[in-house]
């Protein structure tokens, strides 16, 4: 009878782990990375919202140069001192009633969008009445719409002057 031994055999990690040199570096270049990364990121996420600002002032000032084109053509009733613009944003909202027919209402937008930047639908107004550089309604009618936040877009210029 044969006996059989066993043979051990040690065998060593070496090359299959990470040294802590190794680790630091791999570290370092993530950080880099990250660091790179985080302000184009929010660069991003600026443009995204300067972007939906315009698209929402373009939305609203369309609706009010339809309002004011109807107006003109004296298919919707307006009041002598409002120069053929809205009375307010609801007013493009509920819609209003077109002449010659006894139910039908014009509804100009189907709600007020959200400002983007101050993530309400709050916009600044300035009637045809109020001085160009006006900041403050003056009531009476809607000739433009602009943002009431102060921050500064990425060319530089406010978003209140867009």
């Amino acid at each position: 009878m044969r006996r059989r031994t066993a043979k051990i055999t040690v065998q060593r990690n070496t090359g299959r782990a990470f040294t802590l040199v190794e680790l630091i570096a791999a570290i370092t270049i993530l950080l880099i990375l990250t660091s790179v990364a985080l302000p184009l990121a929010r660069v991003q996420v600026q443009r995204t919202r300067e972007v939906a600002l315009r698209r929402a002032l373009r939305e609203v000032r369309q609706a009010v140069d339809r309002y004011k084109d109807f107006a003109d053509r004296g298919m919707i009733p307006t009041k002598a001192d409002s120069f053929g613009y809205p009375p307010d944003l609801e007013t493009l909202v509920t819609g209003v009633p077109l002449k010659g027919t006894a139910t039908a209402k014009y509804k100009f937008l189907r709600r007020i969008p959200v400002d983007p930047m101050t993530r309400e639908t709050d916009w600044g107004l300035r009637a045809m009445q109020d001085e160009p550089e006006s900041r403050s309604w003056g009531g009476g009618n809607v000739f433009d719409v602009h943002t009431k936040s102060q921050g500064t877009a990425l060319d530089g210029t406010r978003y209140a002057d867009w």
